[in-house]
């Protein structure tokens, strides 16, 4: 689905899958990934993780006339606009540039700023950029970030909200009713993230089996639970 997806974009600019400036790679999800190579297939530009990222990039050169050939250059006139658009919907400017494991820039904010744009982008008004982009994450959740990951179970659940996880356990997510809670792992570990926003939000109220299930992870010994991960607030 998400492969068909990128390939979509791409042939709707009119576009090779060659343009596609994501590093080889095979897909992120465990089964996926395993039945992928069991098939044969190859670390490739598309099946890496940011290739729909990319593909929507290349179209949005596309469409303004832009050169597809330096994307992801911070000064190409692509990530000069995404980076303004980071600065509106956070209220802060961009503290750092640096480089995602995609090769695509990385703006660096603060947490309060990125909980306020995920903010903003779900209470926007439906007719606006911001509000076309909420309602495609309510209508196609798996396209956020995989089809059984976390991130799409949250969404399922709460018909409305906005969120996405990031590289090196950053995570932010924006409620139905405009809460929104942004969080980063210190050093990075991915299996703390979604337990730590899972128990955020319950603090904030929020309930259902969903979070408690994410926010209370069991620990296997032997193939038995002997244990679970806990938020330490």
């Amino acid at each position: 689905m998400h492969l068909e997806g990128v390939r979509e974009i791409l042939d709707g600019a009119g576009l090779p899958e060659s343009a596609l400036q994501t590093p080889p790679d095979y897909p992120l999800g465990g089964p996926t990934r395993d039945a992928y190579v069991a098939a044969g297939g190859k670390p490739s530009s598309v099946a890496m993780n940011c290739s729909g990222k990319h593909a929507g990039m290349l179209a949005t050169c596309v469409a303004n006339g832009w050169p597809i050939e330096t994307y992801r250059d911070p000064d190409h006139p692509l990530q000069r606009r995404i980076a303004d658009e980071l600065v509106e919907l956070t209220g802060y400017e961009v503290t750092a540039v640096g480089v995602d494991g995609c090769g695509a820039p990385l703006l660096g904010t603060t947490l309060i700023g990125l909980a306020r744009a995920f903010r903003r982008i779900q209470q926007a008004p439906s007719d606006s950029p911001p509000g076309a982009v909420a309602e495609a994450i309510g209508a196609f959740p798996a396209y956020v970030s995989g089809s059984d990951r976390d991130e799409a179970t949250l969404l399922r659940s709460f018909p409305g909200a906005v969120a996405k996880g990031g590289a090196e356990a950053c995570y932010a997510v924006a409620m139905p009713d405009g809460s929104a809670v942004a969080l980063k792992i210190g050093d990075g570990g991915g299996r703390a993230r979604a337990v730590v926003m899972a128990a955020a939000l319950q603090r904030l109220g929020f309930d259902g089996p969903v979070l408690e299930e994410l926010a209370h992870p069991a620990v296997l010994g032997g193939g038995e639970r002997i244990g679970e991960i806990r938020a330490a607030f």
